[in-house]
């Protein structure tokens, strides 16, 4: 059985500041996977997922739209530049930012439901 969690409940479980696409906030997703290391991403992650991230750079973006993820949390206080939000605005990516750790993040979307992703 497959469990779906909309990106808002992400969003309000990790008191995580919308930065982009906000219209599509209420789409779900069914998966997560947490990786600073875009070469593991590209190897494991299947579509419809979340990716928690503390890497900021355009190759982030580039490779959630290539794996056709929906949403890109970034971690520890990591703000994407203007030039990155633009990419994912582009690409229809909700890309969120929350204070907290990784380890803390991933955790409590399990906790909430949230699965990771099959390998």
């Amino acid at each position: 059985m497959e469990i779906y969690m909309k990106m808002s409940e992400i969003a309000s479980l990790l008191d995580a500041k919308v930065l982009c696409c906000e219209e599509l906030i209420e789409h779900e997703v069914h998966s997560a996977c947490g990786s600073d290391m875009m070469s593991d991403v590209l190897a494991y992650v299947k579509n419809q997922a979340v990716l928690l991230t503390g890497l900021v750079n355009p190759q982030v973006i580039r490779t959630a739209e290539m794996m056709d993820m929906r949403c890109i949390v970034f971690v520890r206080n990591k703000m994407p530049s203007p030039e990155m939000l633009e990419l994912a605005a582009d690409a229809s990516i909700v890309v969120l930012a929350t204070k907290m750790r990784m380890f803390e993040a991933c955790g409590r979307l399990y906790s909430g439901g949230l699965m990771p992703q099959e390998v």
